[in-house]
């Protein structure tokens, strides 16, 4: 036994060393992650943070593959040490730049992330910071990925190709990423010409209207009023026509459509409608100085159309924003339908008479039998 341990006494202590080692740097590892991450999600949203978990798996493995290699030198051949040697050189160099590469990356999100709550905080437009958020983050990975080609040197004429070459490469891509640069290109345009940005609420079609949540790289998030998330190409999205309700001011002008029957008393209807609207909280007066002037009312009401069985009425009505114009809707309609009900003005509604073949009070033809 001792001389056991006097032949191997170094190998013996060189091993316990690796692993005493490596779990050390397990375990500095995990605290490390767990350290920062309480610390920073108290002031930022933890999606932010997600990529220092890959941070940590990483690590982790790059430990493990370390101290594996470093036991392995106790058994390998001379020549067969300097072959691991290399390859884990190898290793840790890639591990070391995606490493620095997704902590850059985080640390990039993190400064525009605290600038995108600034100027929320402010009620400023963000749309732009966090479309450059998506360039920065995208540019610092391409600089990673271009790092760790360049380590091979079987990929290192790839990469020279790429800075050399970077107009063939340019047509390639488009030739065959034609979707993807379209999309690429459409954002770079709502971002430039904003249209629309993050917060406004757009209508692209009857069905497809909501809050704009997000613009990336690729695509348009709408939170519609459902909270259902409708994703966008910016291609797509960028060929329609929308209705932009937030491009200018807020103030939304509400239309509110009443049918009266012909019998009613059209004067009675417009009061009763130009009252309930005055009533309303959100009902603002928007009204021009020559307008008010000329004592123009805050709520017009006129008839617009002499229809086959109704007589429709439309009343003008502004409001703050969309949200306050909806509502406005829905509480006019009923409190005037109620007003309508109690003074007498009646909505007509379609009447149907069903004339039954069989039957003989309608029949034409039926001649009674006598007794």
């Amino acid at each position: 036994m001792e001389n056991f341990w006097q032949l191997y006494h170094q190998d013996i202590l060189f091993v316990g060393f690796v692993l005493v080692a490596t779990v050390f740097l397990l375990w500095l590892t995990n605290w490390s992650y767990r350290f920062f991450t309480k610390r920073l999600e108290k002031k930022y949203n933890y999606e932010s943070l997600s990529s220092l978990r890959n941070v940590k798996k990483i690590l982790n493995l790059l430990w493990l593959i370390t101290g594996l290699a470093s036991i392995s030198f106790v058994f390998a051949s001379a020549k067969t040490t300097t072959i691991i040697k290399e390859n884990l050189q190898l290793i840790v160099y890639v591990g070391v730049v995606l490493v620095v590469s997704i902590l850059t990356a985080t640390m990039v999100q993190l400064f525009f992330s605290k600038r995108i709550q600034e100027k929320t905080a402010q009620g400023a437009d963000s749309t732009s910071l966090r479309f450059i958020q998506y360039l920065a983050s995208i540019g610092v990975y391409l600089v990673g990925v271009l790092l760790i080609i360049l380590a091979f040197p079987s990929l290192k004429h790839i990469a020279g190709t790429v800075l050399g070459g970077a107009g063939i490469l340019a047509v390639v891509l488009g030739i065959a990423s034609q979707e993807a640069l379209a999309n690429l290109v459409s954002g770079l345009f709502i971002i430039s010409f904003k249209p629309f940005k993050i917060g406004d609420i757009i209508q692209i079609t009857d069905t497809m209207m909501g809050t704009v949540h997000d613009i990336t790289l690729r695509h348009t998030v709408i939170q519609d009023f459902q909270n259902k998330m409708i994703v966008i190409p910016n291609s797509i999205i960028n060929k329609e026509r929308l209705i932009n309700y937030d491009l200018s001011n807020s103030l939304v002008r509400q239309w509110i459509f009443m049918r009266i029957a012909y019998e009613s008393d059209i004067d009675l209807a417009r009061k009763i409608m130009r009252e309930e609207c005055m009533k309303h909280p959100f009902t603002l007066d928007n009204r021009t100085p020559l307008e008010k002037a000329n004592n123009e009312p805050v709520v017009p009401v006129k008839v617009v159309e002499l229809q086959e069985s109704a007589v429709l009425m439309r009343a003008w009505v502004w409001t703050s924003n969309y949200a306050d114009s909806f509502d406005l809707k829905c509480d006019l309609l009923e409190s005037i339908k109620k007003r309508f009900d109690a003074e007498g003005i009646s909505i007509p509604y379609p009447h149907r008479t069903m004339v039954y073949k069989n039957d003989p009070q309608h029949d034409p033809d039926h001649k009674p039998q006598g007794l």
